[in-house]
Formats: C-alpha cells, structure tokens, sequence
C-alpha cells in the first residue's frame, strides 16, 4: 500500500487516493460488522492502510477552491 500511495503522490492524483481511502473505509465498516470469525488482523491491517493513505493525502498540495 504504500507503494500505491507513493505513486499517487507523486502524480499528485488526489483523486485516486481519495477513491482508495474510501474503499478502505467501507471494507473496515465490513468487516467490524462481522460475526462468526474474528476479523481483528484484517481490522488492523485495513486501519494501518488508511492511516498511510490519509498521510499520502497529507502531502498533497490543498486543492484550489472555485
């Protein structure tokens, strides 16, 4: 994921990290809401991929409002 952020940030594609973050917080909404399996480490994982996608995000220059 990291890699995928990085590469974003580059482009300075806002957009496209903004898509992903919003993937992962919907996956994380999911998952929370299982029963019948412990879904900690995927929890965990997903929570480690939107911390340094909102730092990528972080880096981006402000978008200008119209």
């Amino acid at each position: 994921m990291e890699l995928i952020v990085e590469g974003y940030v580059k482009l300075n594609d806002r957009d496209a990290l903004e898509n992903i973050l919003a993937h992962r917080q919907d996956l994380l909404r999911q998952l929370v809401a299982v029963t019948g399996v412990d879904p900690q480490q995927a929890i965990a994982q997903v929570n480690e991929e939107i911390t340094i996608i909102e730092a990528g995000l972080a880096t981006l220059v402000p978008e200008q409002q119209s």
